[in-house]
């Protein structure tokens, strides 16, 4: 039963693990957190299969505590590779201002705006009809918050 944990929790810092590098190389992170992670993860699955060798499942005294403090260790590095700042920034409004698909169009050049007088370019926007935006066949993209591949 103990290698059949450890196998099973050794797949899942694999997988976590690509996660993590993905991440970490989205956002330009620091190298050393991402190995600190994967091995402390694998440390942690070695020790969590071990434990079931030595766990009497009647006594509840026998559960050593000692896997707490590496788990929260574990935790940190995670919280720390999830909200590293993207490289394209962390605002929100500077990642998604292209997807804008429900706004109006966009307005002609500088240099046009400025050489009408204000009282023409009015009466020119109330006479064109506004196009409404083609219809999405899925509802409105998901804005790119999570580094390049906008997860």
């Amino acid at each position: 039963m103990a290698g059949a944990v450890l196998i099973a929790s050794l797949i899942f810092v694999a997988l976590r693990g690509n996660i993590a590098s993905r991440r970490v190389r989205d956002a330009n992170g620091r190298r050393w957190i991402l190995w600190a992670y994967i091995a402390l993860s694998a440390v942690y699955a070695l020790l969590q299969a071990g434990v079931l060798l030595v766990v009497k499942f009647g006594d509840p005294d026998s559960i050593p505590g000692g896997l707490n403090l590496l788990g929260l260790s574990i935790f940190g590095l995670w919280c720390t590779i999830l909200w590293a700042k993207p490289v394209a920034g962390s605002n929100i409004d500077e990642l998604t201002d292209v997807f804008d698909f429900d706004g109006p169009l966009p307005a002609p050049a500088r240099t046009a705006r400025t050489a009408a007088p204000a009282a023409p370019r009015a009466a020119a926007a109330a006479a064109t009809p506004r196009v409404p935006p083609a219809p999405q066949p899925f509802g409105r993209p998901r804005p790119a918050g999570f580094g390049k591949r906008g997860i």
